[in-house]
């Protein structure tokens, strides 16, 4: 099982740009699936994004297209979330999450009802827009 360690959070105001990071470590599949989700105060986790480590197959959530990029650097064991022209709804705290590789990735790995299971999570790091 992985560990997960999310990085890259804070302060910033509206407009402007984050890339997050989320380092992995420890024993696992060779191949896996590394998503983003968020948590708003007050509010359900929701997907952002997730990527295959094997082939950097991605998808997105249509609240995230256009302004989430997510990247893999396998070397690195690490993944990013670039999120740029943030708005105050993106105020949250980010979480990453590894899961196996399933035969076909498709949106699943970004809907929490779907049925794929993560097996480990980061303990998030907050993300505040304001000005």
């Amino acid at each position: 099982q992985l560990q997960l360690v999310e990085s890259g959070g804070g302060l910033v105001q509206p407009g402007g740009s984050l890339r997050l990071s989320c380092a992995a470590s420890g024993s696992g599949s060779d191949y896996y699936v590394i998503g983003w989700f968020r948590q708003a105060s007050k509010k359900e986790r929701e997907g952002i994004s997730c990527i295959s480590s094997l082939d950097g197959a991605a998808y997105y959530a249509d609240s995230a297209k256009g302004r989430f990029t997510i990247s893999t650097d396998n070397a690195k064991n690490t993944v990013y979330l670039q999120i740029y022209n943030l708005k105050s709804e993106d105020t949250g705290v980010y979480y990453c999450a590894a899961g196996p590789l399933p035969r076909s990735l498709n949106t699943s790995c970004i809907d929490l009802d779907s049925g794929y299971e993560y097996d480990s999570w980061g303990q998030g790091t907050q993300v505040t827009v304001s000005s």
